[in-house]
């Protein structure tokens, strides 16, 4: 489609665009449904961009968030955000494009400061909170802010665990699936659709594998992380309900903290957030700020709507 090979053009030059707008990203998440994406041009320029996912229930089609995806559009080039008379003119364009789907849900990019547009346009909107850490070109600076039971729980672990990087995705998906199964909850996507966003991101030099590891060779706890050209995300994790109190969670965050800065050499890294208060509390132990961002939601379809609500 032409809008799909314009955004492509885009996105391989677009600064500051979060991984999970990447095409590639989206073709590895897209199981289940399509995604596609409407533009704003300036002087022919494209300067703005919103991606969305869509799905179908019965006869009904509705854009949502699939599995892997965090945040998506709308995503608005640097510039246009420190004018606000460009910035809500490329929105407002992008918005007189989106379909009438008979539902649109979506959250959007932290970058996404002012909803005031959407919700003039008939948009509800909700504040969600990331948390994120940084500057990190000085970690002995980040290492010393880090609570002391965050210090007291790396320390311990460090002596129970050592941490690697290449058992296989199985052993990953394994543990992963343990801290679902520990809350009594579904796992939300399948190893299928894992490993299908694990090629794309491998073959993008995009993620590193974290094992936590005791003498034994029992895996205490895994993590999952991924970047872009300016943020690192911890962004799958899991523990073995039996070895949590090992503290190699804690360890392995912090290694994911590590990483981000002396390999990668980016100065940020979110944690992905979490509205459950006890994960909050870890997060900012860790010295990261909570950053808010919105969940919007518009229906088009009164009965959808009805559904929708009576499922959820």
């Amino acid at each position: 489609m032409p809008a799909h090979a314009d955004y492509r053009a885009f996105c391989r030059t677009a600064p500051e665009l979060p991984v999970f707008a990447q095409p590639w990203y989206l073709d590895a998440c897209a199981a289940g449904g399509a995604w596609d994406v409407v533009l704003a041009r300036e002087n022919g320029y494209i300067v703005a961009a919103w991606p969305y996912f869509h799905k179908r229930r019965g006869p009904w089609r509705y854009a949502t968030v699939p599995p892997f995806v965090k945040w998506l559009g709308p995503y608005v080039l640097p510039e246009l955000r420190t004018d606000p008379r460009r910035e809500a003119a490329a929105l407002a364009a992008l918005l007189a494009q989106l379909p009438p789907l008979a539902a649109f849900k979506q959250n959007c990019y932290p970058t996404l400061a002012d909803g005031q547009l959407l919700r003039g346009r008939g948009f509800g909107l909700t504040t969600a909170y990331t948390y994120r850490l940084g500057p990190l070109r000085d970690l002995a600076r980040v290492e010393a802010g880090l609570h002391k039971g965050i210090r007291r729980d790396i320390r311990q672990a460090r002596r129970k665990v050592r941490v690697v990087h290449d058992l296989s995705l199985a052993t990953f998906w394994a543990v992963n699936r343990l801290s679902f199964a520990r809350q009594g909850l579904a796992v939300p996507y399948s190893e299928a659709q894992f490993r299908r966003l694990d090629g794309a991101l491998a073959a993008q030099g995009g993620r590193q594998l974290f094992f936590a590891v005791d003498a034994q060779g029992r895996v205490h706890s895994v993590a999952y992380l991924i970047w872009d050209a300016t943020t690192a995300y911890y962004h799958l994790a899991g523990d073995d309900p039996a070895l949590r109190a090992s503290g190699a969670g804690i360890l392995l965050a912090w290694e994911c903290i590590r990483y981000t800065s002396e390999v990668l050499g980016l100065n940020c890294f979110d944690f992905e957030g979490s509205m459950l208060p006890g994960v909050a509390r870890v997060r900012v132990r860790f010295g990261a700020v909570q950053t808010p961002y919105f969940f919007i939601w518009k229906y088009h379809s009164r009965l959808f709507e009805w559904l929708d609500k009576l499922k959820n």
